[in-house]
């Protein structure tokens, strides 16, 4: 009998994680698409009027850097990878992929998508560069989940 209450123990624990992780993600893709997409230049009177795409990659950063202005520098090139640890972190914690490239790959098609709306509504550049850091920043987030299941399997802890 106490296998049993263990087990349903464990699987109420799976149940709960995995409400969180969609809480979390939910308000992560709230926040991604208002910072991306959903800006304060966003209108649906100017569809596929102002829309940019630059495909040239990481051309942009050069000027930035001879200027010295190196907070701009990171805020883009950091920020696109630090906007997608995130995903890649849920998308294997909560095994809806089981490897960190189907992860980046999955951070790749969001970031495609998103891109694609920026052009669509004009509310930003789509870049070459954000696709290429923001699926990095996926797969790194996966990284660290696989890194730290590494670790906690080392201590005895690991669970899937």
């Amino acid at each position: 009998m106490e296998g049993k209450r263990g087990m349903l123990g464990n699987k109420e624990m799976k149940k709960t994680k995995d409400k969180y992780l969609l809480a979390f993600f939910l308000i992560y893709m709230v926040v991604l698409f208002r910072i991306t997409v959903f800006r304060s230049t966003f209108s649906l009177y100017h569809v596929m009027e102002n829309g940019t795409i630059n495909l040239s990659l990481f051309q942009d950063y050069i000027p930035f850097i001879r200027q010295e202005r190196w907070f701009l520098v990171l805020y883009l090139f950091v920020g696109n990878i630090i906007w997608f640890v995130p995903l890649g972190c849920v998308l294997l914690a909560s095994g809806k992929v089981k490897g960190i490239w189907s992860a980046a790959v999955c951070g790749l098609c969001l970031s495609l998508i998103i891109e694609t709306l920026q052009y669509i509504f004009g509310t930003g550049v789509s870049e070459l560069d954000d696709l290429v850091l923001n699926t990095m920043g996926t797969w790194i987030g996966a990284a660290m989940v696989r890194l730290c299941r590494h670790y906690r399997r080392g201590q005895g802890r690991y669970q899937e």
